[in-house]
């Protein structure tokens, strides 16, 4: 008789985090290499050179949010000293990406600074397909209403995310049916506080497409929160998974108060920036609002939710 395959682990949650950074590595790689630097944003190498920078920084921020994420699920499946050790280097790594000055919108080339996140999230990629193929396989642990949320969730987010979607690929959605009509994006409008103009919605990359890829990542990895057998694993798990939800949001809903509200003249009143972690009124706002989507939500993931 054939031996039985052992069953895989199927983390097809984080697999699919890691293509949709993959393939907004690729947009940006592409967009930046073929524009020049005065049509995309705080960037001044050009060519192939600016679009391998800009794809570069990228994946130090905000690919290194997500693979904290994903991190404690992939060790806990694995379940091996030497798991845990990569996945603690990666998580330390990664987390440089919270240090003053690593991430500066002002100046988006690449630094050395950027290099440990991003040496973060190959591990934590590598760590992805260690998993997949060797790790403890766990069934999903959902019920249908939570996975609607996350869908209703997820699709409003992408709907927002149309703009940003559309200028990664680097063109407007000017003369696009529907959307043409709802999101301004090619027209020149003033840069709030910066006295020159820009087009609304700038060619290359934004923190709006950050928030809405941050937010797809939380849904998709709470799926697995049930499977995370260490009990202290999965709560702080659950609780990042549910600030990075909110983070998320809150980003996406910034990028898009200033391009569609301020820059059409409705109201000079901004949305704090809440990029980096401060201590202001808004990122407390935002850990409220993270700690009742953990006990509504994500808080004990071993009953399906």
């Amino acid at each position: 008789m054939n031996a039985r395959r052992p069953q895989r682990a199927r983390l097809l949650e984080a697999g699919a985090v890691w293509l949709l950074f993959g393939l907004t590595a690729v947009a940006v790689f592409e967009t930046y290499w073929r524009l020049p630097p005065r049509e995309t944003w705080k960037v001044m190498n050009e060519g192939f050179v600016g679009g391998a920078g800009r794809a570069f920084v990228f994946l130090s921020f905000s690919a290194a949010l997500a693979a904290i994420g994903v991190l404690p699920i992939l060790v806990d499946r694995l379940d091996d000293r030497r798991s845990d050790v990569a996945g603690l280097l990666a998580f330390v790594l990664c987390a440089t990406v919270a240090y003053p000055g690593v991430q500066t919108e002002s100046h988006l080339d690449p630094k050395w600074a950027n290099l440990p996140a991003v040496l973060g999230v190959a591990i934590a990629v590598a760590l992805t397909v260690w998993a997949s193929l060797r790790g403890r396989p766990e069934s999903v642990r959902t019920s249908r209403a939570g996975d609607r949320a996350r869908i209703a969730v997820g699709w409003m987010s992408l709907f927002f995310a149309a703009p940003y979607i559309a200028a990664e690929l680097g063109f407007f959605l000017d003369g696009v049916p529907v959307l043409g009509s709802i999101f301004q994006t090619g027209r020149v409008r003033p840069e709030p506080g910066a006295g020159y103009s820009h087009a609304a919605v700038h060619h290359g990359h934004h923190h709006g497409m950050d928030g809405f890829l941050l937010a797809v990542t939380a849904l998709l990895l709470s799926r697995l929160l049930g499977g995370i057998r260490r009990p202290v694993l999965r709560g702080l798990t659950a609780a990042y998974l549910s600030l990075m939800l909110v983070y998320g949001l809150t980003n996406q809903a910034e990028d898009l108060w200033i391009e569609q509200i301020v820059k059409r003249g409705w109201t000079d009143w901004q949305i704090p920036n809440v990029l980096h972690p401060t201590a202001s009124l808004a990122w407390a706002a935002m850990v409220l609002a993270a700690a009742f989507v953990y006990l509504a939500f994500f808080r004990q993931r071993r009953a399906a939710v």
